[in-house]
């Protein structure tokens, strides 16, 4: 782990260094040059008197790297002579505004608080849109957050970049591909948390991964009528999704009835109202309810009898993210009980989120789910970074347990949703998996150092 010192400055015309008298680092012989993301410069490098454990930052090599004033800690490494400050962390998102107090709108809120943990990691990140690239001069109009409010500081291209588009639609601009791939190019950037998963081809993928496929429902993407007819058949009940849906939406729950020979099917109408209908066919289900919709953009899968809290269906989200180290963490596990009459347990159609604690009173089985679900999540998580393209920090599943409490994954996540944080007892995880999500452009700066050759896509 990167060790983090307080930063002091002082007035001096020439560009000088003092390191903290504590550091030993890889500190073989005296750094030439220092350096904040791409820029660099040349340095008269000296160490601090006994027992001062701080780094002295001259006024004109502050402004020669273009670091903020606000920018109270560091870490340090070397590498080649060269000595970095801290890691400049470029989080890449759309949709700015043009008010200054909320940049992003409502998601302001959220970078506000991941931006807050940089001090105790010794990084220095920074939000940035397409916009604010300055590509002549190799420059970046960036937003920061230092606890007041929003400012705009002109910093250098970053170490490494934090993928946080909002959507689908915004990663699908071509200026999107062309930035990402110059940046990528040009500048040797590692690009973490690239893309959405593709719900079927995320499947597929892992459908072959001996490791993993028992916890995959059966999953297949509509090609007829009889596809859904035979899984109902074999199921009782089965899921139809959207490929590249998110937040519940479009999800609808199919099910069959032996006896009377009738099909339902639950979901949630264009009014946010939970919907439950009964047809005599299958083939006037899908013609009454999909009639405007094209089924071949929807995935049916396996229905599961879920475990329930007070007859009503759990599930579970658990995050995983990857450290400085480059190993994978559960850092977050919640239980979402569904709403009545939902097909979804997401909270904005009526979802409820639990601690483990209050789901299962009993210990030894609190435990024991427990470890089975942080098992599966880090198996799994193992198994997509092997099988997706890209660098994946961290990972939001969604996981069911059947009344004989094997474990199923219904859908996996690259940017997850943090609505479980809600819950008082949850949100010390919060703070876990933002520090975590930018301690692992620590580990992808520090590997582009030593490999610069295998980090190019």
């Amino acid at each position: 782990m990167l060790k983090t010192f307080k930063v002091e400055r002082f007035e001096d015309a020439e560009n000088i260094l003092i390191l903290p008298s504590g550091y030993k680092g890889d500190l073989i012989s005296i750094p030439h040059t220092a350096i904040l993301g791409t820029a660099r410069q040349p340095i008269v490098c000296k160490q601090q008197e006994f027992g001062k454990n701080v780094i002295g930052i001259s006024s004109s090599l502050a402004q020669n790297l273009y670091l903020p004033n606000e920018v109270k800690s560091l870490s340090l490494f070397m590498k080649d002579e060269c000595i970095h400050l801290g890691v400049l962390i470029g989080i890449f998102t759309s949709g700015f505004t043009s008010f200054r107090l909320n940049p992003v709108g409502e998601r302001s809120y959220f970078f506000k608080k991941l931006l807050s943990v940089q001090s105790s990691l010794g990084v220095v990140p920074f939000l940035f849109g397409q916009q604010h690239i300055d590509w002549e001069n190799g420059l970046i109009n960036g937003y920061f957050h230092f606890g007041g409010d929003w400012v705009r500081e002109v910093i250098p291209f970053p170490n490494v970049i934090y993928d946080r588009l909002p959507n689908r639609r915004s990663e699908k601009r071509k200026s999107y591909k062309e930035i990402k791939d110059r940046l990528q190019r040009e500048y040797a950037i590692p690009w973490y948390n690239p893309g959405f998963f593709n719900k079927f081809d995320l499947f597929e993928r892992l459908e072959s991964d001996e490791t993993v496929h028992h916890y995959l429902p059966e999953t297949h993407a509509i090609q007829s009528f009889d596809n859904i007819e035979r899984m109902l058949s074999a199921y009782k009940q089965v899921y139809l999704k959207p490929k590249n849906g998110s937040l519940g939406n479009g999800i609808h729950k199919l099910t069959y009835n032996h006896s009377s020979e009738e099909y339902y099917c639950r979901f949630r109408d264009s009014e946010n109202k939970n919907r439950l209908m009964k047809f005599s066919t299958l083939e006037h289900l899908l013609n009454t309810i999909f009639k405007d919709r094209n089924l071949h953009t929807f995935l049916v899968q396996q229905g599961i009898s879920l475990i329930q809290d007070e007859n009503r269906a759990i599930d579970f989200r658990v995050h995983t993210n990857k450290d400085e180290e480059g190993c994978w963490h559960v850092s977050a596990i919640a239980g979402k009980i569904a709403g009545v009459g939902s097909v979804t347990t997401h909270t904005n159609n009526g979802g409820e989120v639990k601690s483990l604690a209050e789901i299962f009173k009993d210990e030894e089985k609190r435990n024991s789910v427990e470890t089975s679900l942080k098992e599966a999540a880090l198996t799994l998580s193992q198994a997509i970074e092997g099988n997706i393209e890209g660098y994946i920090g961290e990972i939001g599943f969604d996981f069911g347990i059947d009344e004989d409490m094997r474990i199923w994954m219904f859908e996996a996540n690259s940017k997850p949703g943090r609505s479980i944080f809600s819950h008082p007892d949850l949100r010390r995880f919060d703070l876990l998996t933002r520090k975590l999500s930018l301690s692992f452009g620590i580990f992808l700066t520090q590997q582009s150092l030593k490999n610069p050759e295998e980090m190019i896509p």
